[in-house]
């Protein structure tokens, strides 16, 4: 599998996104799928998709503590292109054990629980919307952060077991929101307010002047872990 991957990025070092997206929906047909968490990456993604193979599975997370505006663009979104976003949401019984046992914020408390409530409402609804799937497309872009810099257009996901393509990685984020300009692509007005990245509201922050694009996200934390599990680097 390794070698397929380094052909692929071999082969599409020099492709547009659009054309990485067109690529792969025809290699995996009805086997790959897009999980956009609704950031200006993923709209763009979104709209790229819904130009070139609109029959592509969109699937998303509601993790129960996210954004009202988030949840508004959801249908926004699937209103302007006319396509199913299928919402995959947390064993309810999971999260009432967890809450009961560490708190309804315990993800201030620690690390561990930070990453334990991530496990729950995201890892795990994530890999059941992937089930049965070979390959999936992701919104990650290299200057995101420092623990996405050194990613690969197309990657091995460990966790899911299945191929990850990343048709933004070398993106700008002017890049990103020319495009989203140019083309009237909506995108959640949280980003006009000072949050370039947006998660579960009480998980995200908006960022100061100068500060990293994800500055925002857990802010108490070491900047170098700050991942909900959804992108881990083996």
């Amino acid at each position: 599998m390794q070698e397929k991957i380094q052909s692929y990025n071999r082969d599409l070092k020099d492709a547009s996104a659009r054309e990485i997206i067109s690529f792969f929906c025809a290699e995996f047909a009805d086997q790959i799928a897009f999980a956009t968490s609704l950031g200006a990456e993923d709209q763009v993604i979104t709209h790229m998709i819904a130009n070139t193979d609109p029959t592509v599975r969109i699937i998303t997370l509601d993790t129960g503590r996210l954004f009202q505006e988030s949840y508004d663009l959801i249908d926004i979104t699937r209103k302007k292109y006319g396509m199913v976003i299928h919402i995959s949401f947390p064993d309810g019984e999971d999260v009432e054990e967890m809450v009961s046992a560490h708190g309804i914020n315990l993800f201030y408390d620690s690390v561990e629980n930070r990453k334990l409530c991530c496990h729950i409402r995201k890892v795990e609804p994530f890999k059941r919307a992937l089930r049965g799937l070979d390959a999936w497309f992701s919104g990650l872009r290299k200057d995101q952060s420092v623990t996405r810099k050194n990613r690969e257009l197309v990657e091995w996901d460990e966790t899911n077991e299945m191929i990850k393509i990343n048709p933004l990685l070398n993106w700008t984020e002017a890049q990103v929101w020319d495009y989203i300009k140019t083309h009237g692509i909506p995108y959640n007005p949280l980003h006009d307010k000072g949050f370039p990245s947006i998660g579960c509201l009480p998980c995200t922050r908006a960022i100061l002047p100068g500060e990293d694009l994800r500055a925002g996200r857990w802010w108490w934390e070491n900047p170098d872990n700050r991942e909900c599990g959804l992108h881990l680097k083996e």
